[in-house]
């Protein structure tokens, strides 16, 4: 945010007109002053004149970055916009911002510029227009604390005279004017009636709507999912039904007809998890079909994600309270208070809080106000009734469908229900290709000093901080607990305990050689060995090493550990047990709210103590006796850029799949797992679906699953064309920037870049980013430009002629359909990473085939981003011939690949596309 000063706001008129704009490209800048022509600046001479004159700018942290400053004075059009339109949506461009104010597109930087001041004034105008009565007192507070629009928008609000500091406060409670929720009658268990395929084919027909063109694939696709919707017959046998879909299919509605149809006739949710946020938000469309009042959408559809996404607003307050003691948070805080003022569901992460937002008010007071630590007081918050958290978990329960994701669907069976208790009993996998990563996160023990400090501060609460919001355990738990000494000296014993584990600035003193308790001298063995053991420390990157056999010294330190865990988990299991206690001796007594906060804080207490802290036990004596055989066990040393960031011992399931469908599929009454990848495609029919089942845990079930598969509808052989090259070194930089650029400018743009490591990107995005500008080719980067990933795919879609370098984020599950995407370009085949646990799976799961099933699947992912609706044509170029032929049947049969050099391949690429009409000859 722009630095805050403590006086008082300027109430004089300041006119918009007097501002110069910049638009700030990778190479050059386009600076318009405020009565003159525009004119092209280097970057060097747009710094000087952004120091001298505070400009109009779009997204003052990526111009900042462009101008290679660390800070930057200007009158940000999107912090205006975050002010003027709370929560709603916007992509971080002018072109973003004409689209969202309905005014005419851009087309050069020139126009970029006029776009954001004629932007700006229209958002003044709106804001003169809100009749909201805190938009002055906000505005008042944020422009002490130094809001650079603070007097322009000041003046549009007709400040009254006189000091606003009440009114500010009254203003900033945002909480105030949510609407609180109301308890419900339990809804009771839900119905076991059957779906008949009849009906889903006639709800697949509403959802299409009366014009559609009906796909007799599609309904194929729905009859056979509906199978999971039919009672089952047995305990611990549910239906299972995996699904392969290919692009085109309509998957999302297919399945969606029977699980709308099941929720409505057996009134319960169905469960909808996905593996990212982009195809979350697909989903919620899409059921705008079947809900079209907005107001009918909000009961039956729900959004559910971990706590750690939405806002808590305790932590929020006392942000607040913070801020009118020094005044120094003022303009993010008071954004804020307006976006929780007309926010859907308090989703700070993938919902309408803009994530340039983020940015610009800063991580502290955006996500920061999340409960990221476990630390809610549930029904003893003051907000408890308006908590946006709680709200969610209510909706969910009395909900027809409820749109979650695979980790938060994992955590909840792992600990048999999370914020109430609540087990679904139908569920829909998409993205089911990613199950078994997201299995292998969820079902993951790390015992690490970020995560053993976490434990503490979850425990103990600030430490030596009077100016942290975080609250320790007595604070959440004293009141609620008998008053027996036996449960006092327990609390306070537990406490006691937890000072064992690593306190502030714990790395340090690892790296000082200087550690401090058991947790930390274990830790200081675990990095020791790490660091005589690895390959090399030279580098920038990450360490690891096995786990066996240890240094000297480390197995008295995890000994020490162990005994150390242990005074903490027996108490803390201990303290549930008395709560539990006291629900049964007081159920007459107690009220609804102590109640429920008891159960929420007794199944905390179990993830905590009984799970957490029991698995470190478990890992730290297993490095006494010989390994596990499940398990893959390993020390490392996490770093970034060669800064150590944590260190400590990590478990993981050799096969992550058995817990997924011991906890999740095997407790459900039926469950659909879909995915346009969701087989192999090495050309065994039955060998690829035994792959499928046991990615999917499906082989560790006593049902069979029900298989389907429905190929894509597309022409691969007419609409695409796959090239290898075979003469760009991968090994070298400059010859790699230069293939990227060819066929970039060969495509005219919208192409997209994968590549299999992060420095490799940057690398080539250094060499390509100002060629491609002389071009007028826009060029975004994922771990480059200070944009979140969702938000480049976003510009990436709406501007037709730009490209994209990503990583495996843009490589799964991104949907850009149309011209806007019509090359793709790999760096290099993406075998995984030869790391110790992939090594050990690899030893498991069939040697060389497992390494080839994988690099299948993400050349199959990649190259089914390029072809998204019927008319999409495009080229994949993969930059690497060393492509054997038993990884080709990664792409669709009749797909045309040729072997050719960069210049061929160059040429093919502008032929292909223009002869498919994609692109004009020449025009770029």
């Amino acid at each position: 945010m722009s630095e805050p000063t403590s006086a008082e706001p300027e109430t004089g008129p300041v006119r918009l007109a007097s501002q110069p704009v910049l638009v700030c490209g990778v190479r050059s800048a386009l600076w318009l002053p405020a009565d003159g022509a525009p004119e092209t600046l280097t970057l060097s001479q747009a710094q000087a004149r952004a120091l001298a004159a505070p400009p109009l700018v779009c997204h003052r942290g990526n111009t900042a970055q462009r101008l290679r400053l660390q800070e930057l004075r200007a009158y940000d059009v999107l912090e205006l916009y975050a002010f003027a339109r709370p929560a709603h949506a916007c992509l971080p461009t002018p072109a973003g911002l004409a689209e969202a104010l309905g005014m005419a597109k851009p087309r050069s930087p020139a126009d970029e510029a006029l776009t954001l001041r004629d932007a700006a004034g229209a958002l003044l105008q709106a804001i003169a227009a809100d009749t909201d009565p805190t938009l002055a007192p906000l505005a008042w507070q944020m422009a002490r604390g130094g809001w650079i629009w603070g007097p322009m928008v000041l003046e549009r609000t007709g400040l009254p005279s006189g000091n606003l500091s009440g009114r500010a406060r009254h203003a900033m409670q945002a909480w105030e004017r949510r609407a609180p929720w109301e308890e419900r009658s339990p809804d009771g268990a839900p119905g076991t009636d059957p779906i008949d395929p009849a009906d889903t084919r006639r709800r697949l027909i509403e959802l299409l709507g009366p014009n559609a063109e009906q796909r007799p694939s599609q309904a194929d696709y729905a009859d056979a999912v509906t199978a999971a919707f039919q009672p089952r017959e047995f305990e611990d046998q549910p239906h299972l039904v995996l699904a392969e879909a290919g692009t085109g299919i309509g998957k999302t509605l297919g399945y969606l007809a029977p699980a709308s149809l099941w929720a409505e006739v057996n009134g319960a949710p169905v469960w909808v998890s996905t593996y990212t946020r982009n195809l979350q938000q697909q989903i919620d469309r899409e059921l705008d079909r079947l809900f079209p009042l907005p107001a009918d959408k909000r009961a039956r559809v729900v959004v559910r994600k971990g706590r750690e996404n939405y806002l808590c607003l305790l932590n929020y307050e006392e942000a607040t309270g913070t801020l009118f003691a020094q005044g120094p948070d003022a303009i993010g805080l008071g954004l804020m208070a307006r976006w929780i003022g007309a926010t859907r569901d308090g989703d700070m992460v993938g919902g309408d809080l803009p994530a340039w937002l983020i940015d610009l008010a800063g991580p502290r007071l955006t996500i920061g106000l999340a409960d990221r630590r476990g630390e809610c007081i549930y029904a003893a918050c003051p907000h408890y009734r308006r908590c946006f958290i709680e709200a969610s978990v209510r909706a969910a329960r009395r909900a027809d469908i409820v749109i979650a994701n695979h980790a938060l669907v994992m955590a909840q069976a792992a600990l048999g229900g999370l914020d109430d208790g609540f087990l679904p009993s139908r569920y829909v996998f998409d993205e089911g290709h990613h199950v078994f990563d997201a299995a292998d996160s969820a079902f993951a023990a790390e015992l690490t000093g970020r995560e053993a400090s976490e434990l503490r501060r979850w425990m103990l609460g600030a430490e030596g901080s009077s100016g942290s919001r975080a609250r320790g355990l007595r604070r959440r738990i004293e009141d609620l607990l008998p008053g027996e000494q036996e449960a006092a000296e327990l609390l306070d014993g537990t406490l006691h305990a937890a000072r064992a584990l690593p306190g502030d600035g714990w790395l340090q003193r690892l790296t000082d050689d200087q550690s401090h308790g058991p947790a930390e001298a274990f830790l200081a063995k675990v990095r020791q060995q790490v660091r005589a053991r690895a390959p090399s420390t030279s580098g920038p990157f990450s360490l690891e090493c096995n786990a066996r056999p240890p240094v000297e010294g480390l197995l008295e330190a995890a000994r020490d550990l162990a005994s150390a865990l242990e005074k903490i988990r027996q108490p803390l299991a201990k303290l549930r047990q008395i709560l539990l206690h006291r629900l049964d001796d007081e159920a007459d007594d107690l009220d609804t709210s102590t109640r429920q906060r008891i159960e929420s804080i007794a199944r905390t207490l179990t993830r905590r103590g009984e799970h957490q802290v029991a698995a470190w036990s478990d890992m730290l004596t297993s490095l006494q006796e010989e390994p596990v055989e499940q398990y893959v066990d390993w020390f490392q040393l996490d770093r970034v850029g060669g800064q150590e960031r944590d260190v400590g011992m990590h478990r993981h399931w050799l096969d992550p799949a058995i817990p997924f469908a011991k906890a999740v599929v095997e407790s459900s009454h039926g469950a659909v797992i879909t995915s346009a990848t969701l087989r192999d495609s090495s050309g065994n029919d039955e060998t690829d679906w035994l792959a499928a089942e046991t990615r999917v845990g499906a082989s560790h079930l006593a049902v069979h699953p029900i298989r389907a598969a429905m190929t894509s509808p597309f022409d691969y052989a007419e609409n695409t064309r796959i090239l290898l090259v075979n003469d760009v070194r991968k090994t070298d930089a400059d010859q790699v920037a230069a293939a990227y650029r060819v066929l970039f400018q060969a495509s005219h743009g919208g192409a997209l870049g994968i590549f299999t490591a992060i420095h490799r990107l940057r690398a080539v995005y250094q060499r390509l980013a100002g060629p491609l500008e002389a071009s007028g080719i826009p060029l975004l980067a994922q771990h480059v430009d200070k944009l979140d990933t969702a938000s480049l795919v976003d510009i990436f879609r709406a501007e037709e002629d730009a490209c994209l370098l990503g990583t495996d984020a843009v490589r799964d599950g991104v949907d850009v359909p149309g011209r806007s995407l019509r090359l793709i370009v790999f760096d290099r085949l993406p075998w995984p990473r030869p790391d110790i646990l992939h090594k050990a799976r690899r030893k498991a799961f069939g040697g060389p085939r497992y390494d080839d099933m994988i690099a299948r699947l993400r050349l199959r992912q990649g190259f089914g981003r390029l072809i998204r609706r019927e008319g999409d044509a495009g080229v994949f170029v993969l930059l690497d011939s060393a492509l054997p032929s038993r990884l080709a049947t990664a792409f669709p049969d009749g797909a045309v690949v040729s072997r050719v050099g960069l210049a061929e391949a160059a040429e093919m690429v502008e032929r292909f596309l223009a002869a498919k009409g994609v692109i004009s000859p020449g025009s770029g």
